[in-house]
């Protein structure tokens, strides 16, 4: 990872939506929400008296929960495109070899979070958000430099290819893999170059990015008329649904980002850093799980739920508040 100093976290994007070379609050404000409610989710998904809305959906259907990775990939894609033509400022390959070394790292890091989980907390994974999340960034690299109509055009063909793929294999191939596995890479793939494409339109102003928020709101309902949406599939309905919602989303926070006082608060703090706050769960989150006894975790009070998670976002946002006040902005 790479470590900044000084950068503002104070520059919200312009009315005509166009990016500065300081940070954005209402992508921060927005990231930050996100690894606030993936963290949230991810704890209460072990404990059994927790309501099934409140956890993801074991096959067919569509928690709150399940939006949370879709949503974090729209907010990776926010920044990809922007970050990706800086570092081509310097040089091609130069940005090429980053971002594919970004993305790996990624994958790496995730395959020894997924192996540590195995050997620590018996928790058997091969694949995970992390890996999906790197995948989907490599998949998405060779088009980077396209335009946004060629874009769109080509992570909607990545999802109807993978759906049609999905028709002909085993769902237990995909079912029965976190995030559906290295198959299910192309969906997430589909789901960054799509986001890219949005951000883009965003960039262009409001107007445009309301009209990509209501053109991908209807194909998403009819997608879900043909294709189950199932998150554990990675199907081509859950992908759009999710990704309708969360550009409205988006566009809800860069409108009050418009009038708000341009200042890093809470949830800026957790966007600043978002990917290391959320490794940092993760381990928190083995910590917790990790005693072979019932009563702490799987079986606990409500008591004992609202410690533990107040501990975990408390330790959490220290690091948020202490890393913006020094000024680190840590990254792969």
């Amino acid at each position: 990872m790479s470590q900044s100093g000084g950068v503002s976290a104070t520059t919200p994007a312009s009315p005509s939506g166009s990016v500065g070379a300081g940070r954005v609050l209402s992508i921060d404000r927005f990231r930050g929400t996100l690894v606030l409610l993936m963290v949230v989710g991810n704890y209460l998904a072990g404990i059994v008296s927790v309501p099934p809305p409140l956890k993801h959906a074991p096959d067919v259907g569509l928690t709150i929960i399940d939006v949370g990775a879709p949503c974090f990939v729209f907010a990776m894609g926010l920044s990809y495109g922007e970050s990706f033509r800086r570092r081509a400022v310097s040089g091609l390959p130069g940005a090429y070899r980053h971002f594919v070394l970004r993305y790996l790292a990624l994958i790496g890091i995730g395959a020894i979070l997924a192996a540590g989980g195995t050997q620590v907390a018996d928790q058997p994974a091969s694949w995970g958000v992390l890996q999906a999340l790197g995948a989907a960034g490599l998949i998405t690299l060779p088009f980077i430099r396209l335009n946004m109509v060629w874009r769109f055009g080509i992570g909607a063909g990545l999802l109807i290819g993978y759906q049609l793929l999905l028709g002909s294999i085993p769902l237990a191939v995909v079912r029965g893999v976190v995030q559906g596995g290295l198959i299910g890479a192309l969906s997430w793939g589909g789901l960054l170059i799509l986001t890219t494409a949005v951000a883009d339109a965003w960039r262009r102003g409001i107007p445009a990015l309301v009209w990509c928020c209501g053109t991908i709101t209807v194909v998403a309902l009819l997608s879900a008329v043909i294709v189950p949406v199932s998150k554990t599939r990675v199907s081509l309905s859950y992908m759009l649904l999710t990704l309708a919602i969360a550009a409205i989303g988006f566009l809800i926070f860069d409108l009050l980002s418009r009038v708000l006082p341009p200042r890093a608060g809470y949830l800026a703090w957790w966007g600043e850093n978002a990917l290391l706050l959320y490794l940092l769960h993760l381990i928190l989150l083995g910590l917790v799980t990790l005693p072979a006894v019932r009563w702490w975790y799987v079986d606990a009070s409500v008591w004992l739920m609202a410690l533990q998670l107040a501990a975990i976002l408390g330790l959490l946002s220290w690091v948020a508040w202490w890393l913006h006040r020094s000024g680190q902005i840590i990254r792969l």
